[in-house]
């Protein structure tokens, strides 16, 4: 970004409630239908509603607007997660009843750092609480590229492997595009392989896969019933693992898209002008108020450790947006943690799913 900028930690200390809002899922004619065919799912994503602790009635689609009294609504990532967890394990045992097949995923994990084969461990959690059999290799900081290449070609000859996740970052040995580009189209449940991310730039054609991050992310706008067509978006950052398919994602559902980089002139003039906001750059509180449009919808993938000597282990987690000033102009938002971190997993399921079904034609 701009050298004009500094990257501190405007936000003090402060615990929002987090209460889900009641409100129902509307589905969109047009971009929402092609979405929820790649959520792989049989029946609606969203049939329940959710539940406020004081209020029962369905509350209408977020306003473009808001008084500079309110708060945003909070988008709770964990609530969604968990539905689609438990749409997921329901469509796992009707398709093990009815076939006899269970979904498989397979992950490769080289060395071992710690936040790596924490993400693997959470992996497999949640596989297994979803009824997903879940494969692992462990392989040393210092083995070859072509031992993973031989376990990656055994999954991609293993019938009861459906889906092969290489955890990232690889070591710096590895050539990881040669190593990601070997898993097989049908398996790239990560949805990095070029032809997935081809398809998804192409109008008209659909990818097998979509990325898990990104992915969760418009997902928890459709359950949100926050409409995207016509709209204007900022994504900020553009990675091959979520700004740009998010920025693709974004323009599949008619939306004027803007991706914000290292090398944009005024970053903060043109955020301001979105109405909704994906920002994806791994720099803790970068984008200010100042930055919001009143009424813009955030979803804020940043998950960055700032000192903090209250908590117990010295620092917390937050995101890219200063959540204590956006939560005062924009409409909606997701906080870190709890917004977009549990999506990533569930979607990674929901591919997983996708991928066991096609293969075996079961609808």
């Amino acid at each position: 970004m701009a050298s004009s900028m500094k990257f501190t930690d405007c936000s003090p200390c402060a615990t929002v409630r987090l209460v889900p809002s009641t409100r129902t899922r509307l589905r969109n004619s047009d971009g929402a239908g092609l979405f929820h065919r790649l959520l792989g799912l049989s029946r609606p994503a969203f049939p329940r509603t959710f539940v406020s602790r004081s209020s029962t009635s369905t509350l209408p689609v977020i306003s473009a607007s808001i008084s500079t009294e309110a708060t945003a609504e909070v988008i709770d990532g964990k609530l969604v997660a968990k539905q689609i967890r438990e749409e997921i394990t329901a469509e796992v045992s009707r398709m093990k009843g009815a076939i006899g097949v269970v979904p498989g995923l397979a992950v490769i994990l080289v060395g071992d750092r710690k936040d790596s084969a924490t993400y693997v461990r959470n992996k497999k959690k949640a596989c297994e609480s979803v009824g997903i059999k879940s494969f692992e290799v462990n392989l040393p900081e210092d083995c070859t590229e072509q031992e993973v290449l031989k376990y990656i070609s055994n999954f991609n000859d293993d019938p009861s492997v459906h889906g092969i996740l290489v955890q990232l970052p690889l070591p710096k040995h590895m050539n990881e595009q040669n190593i990601l580009h070997a898993v097989s189209i049908e398996k790239d449940v990560d949805g990095f392989h070029p032809l997935n991310i081809g398809r998804l730039a192409m109008r008209g054609e659909e990818p097998l896969f979509v990325p898990c991050t990104p992915k969760g992310c418009i997902e928890l706008l459709h359950r949100y019933n926050i409409s995207i067509k016509g709209k204007r978006a900022v994504v900020i950052g553009r990675s091959n693992i979520v700004g740009t398919p998010a920025a693709l994602l974004l323009q599949g559902e008619d939306a004027t898209v803007s991706v914000v980089h290292s090398r944009t002139k005024d970053p903060e003039e043109l955020t301001k002008q979105a109405d909704i906001i994906i920002s994806a750059v791994g720099k803790a509180n970068m984008v200010k108020g100042s930055w919001i449009k009143p009424g813009a919808v955030i979803i804020d993938v940043g998950i960055n450790p700032v000192e903090d000597a209250s908590s117990p282990r010295g620092f917390r987690l937050v995101g890219d947006v200063c959540y204590e000033e956006a939560i005062k102009i924009a409409s909606a938002i997701t906080p870190v943690p709890g917004g977009v971190g549990p999506m990533t997993i569930a979607m990674l399921l929901s591919n997983t799913l996708t991928a066991a079904k096609r293969t075996h034609n079961f609808q």
